[in-house]
């Protein structure tokens, strides 16, 4: 039974993988040409697991910034995960000894496996998160480490690598579009944020968006059990 379960999670986790890998080795890449080896590109993905806030903190080491300006940066890189997690509760209510490691390890790819999908029949929901979970994990520090001893290897430009970060989420979003039926949350997140970049910036938008686009979904929420 857990071997099957094994091979199920790690189906499910395919779709992040071949991301993970090529973004991985792209934060890999970047943290060697900033002078840094594979003992910190492998300790930063098992320890830190934040894949844009990885990026962000490259610049952060090489322009020798301070604990406040990280602590900061970090928070406002990471506030989404504040919101979002919110709706992972009930899911991981009962989780028990694999709760811990749940809530370091989900990230936005992690999310978007996670939030619709059911264990197989008969199965431990929370040994089946924790898997997918794992795996996904397995795949962000196995990237950052082969990007390491890549970039020793191979150096080359980084102009632009920056971006595949961006690329996945998009790679989320349609995915999460072709299988959701309810369109509304991902429209009410668009709309919420593109007033917010508007309004803020581009430099002080995301949490502003995230506050708007939590208090509109829970207003729709609210009207929605209303109805009932």
């Amino acid at each position: 039974m857990k071997a099957q379960l094994i091979r199920q999670a790690f189906y499910k986790s395919v779709p992040v993988m071949a991301g993970y890998l090529v973004l991985g080795m792209g934060f890999g890449i970047l943290l060697r040409n900033a002078g840094y080896g594979v003992v910190w590109a492998a300790a930063m993905s098992l320890f830190i697991y934040a894949g844009s806030m990885q990026y962000v903190g490259v610049g952060l080491l090489a322009g020798g910034a301070s604990v406040l300006t990280t602590a900061v940066t970090t928070f406002m890189v990471n506030a989404r995960h504040l919101f979002y997690s919110i709706s992972m509760i009930d899911k991981y209510k009962g989780a028990g000894k694999y709760k811990p490691y749940l809530i370091f390890a989900l990230t936005d790819e992690t999310y978007s496996l996670l939030c619709g999908a059911k264990a197989p029949e008969e199965a431990d929901s929370g040994l089946f998160c924790f898997l997918v979970s794992l795996f996904n994990h397995g795949y962000w520090v196995a990237g950052s480490v082969m990007g390491s001893l890549l970039g020793t290897a191979l150096p080359f430009s980084t102009a632009g690598i920056e971006f595949s970060m961006t690329a996945l989420f998009v790679a989320s979003f349609t995915e999460q579009w072709i299988t959701a039926k309810d369109h509304l949350p991902a429209i009410t997140g668009l709309l919420c944020t593109l007033l917010c970049l508007l309004v803020f910036g581009r430099d002080s938008f995301l949490v502003p968006a995230m506050l708007l686009i939590t208090l509109v979904l829970a207003l729709l929420r609210g009207r929605k059990e209303g109805a009932k």
